[in-house]
């Protein structure tokens, strides 16, 4: 779902199912490092976003040594994904079916999600919905 919602598994140029994609649409081929360029977006906004869940290289730098990770590739980046929506405290409601408790909780991750607030593109909670379901998710209305 949140590669849904960060346009990355849903690239049309994505050889690797998203983990490939840096934010704007480019590409990367190396998975032994995060590939730390910096995108210019438009005037106001740059971001070093990059993989399936378009983590910024400053915190690839952070998980890479917490959880002493050899490289960026789609294993390594699972296991972020992970942590993060762990230190948001949203895996047990991922768990319990509280789908929406838990996008609340992670909407200051990931800045396609609804509420974020970084004044770029955000998808709809029904719309991250049907993402969840169509993955294979499951929530309590």
């Amino acid at each position: 779902m949140i590669s849904v919602s960060e346009g990355t598994s849903t690239s049309k140029t994505t050889k690797h199912d998203g983990y490939d994609v840096i934010v704007g649409g480019g590409l990367f081929t190396d998975f032994s490092n995060h590939p730390h360029v910096l995108v210019k977006l438009n005037s106001r906004l740059s971001s070093t976003a990059a993989g399936r869940y378009q983590l910024l290289a400053r915190y690839f730098d952070a998980y890479k040594v917490q959880l002493g990770l050899p490289d960026f590739s789609p294993a390594s980046q699972d296991a972020i994904a992970l942590q993060q929506i762990k230190e948001c405290h949203a895996l047990d409601d991922i768990e319990s079916g509280r789908f929406s408790s838990a996008v609340k909780r992670c909407t200051h991750i990931w800045a396609s999600m609804p509420g974020a607030g970084y004044q770029q593109h955000e998808n709809s909670l029904e719309s991250l919905k049907t993402a969840y379901i169509n993955a294979g998710g499951s929530y309590v209305a």
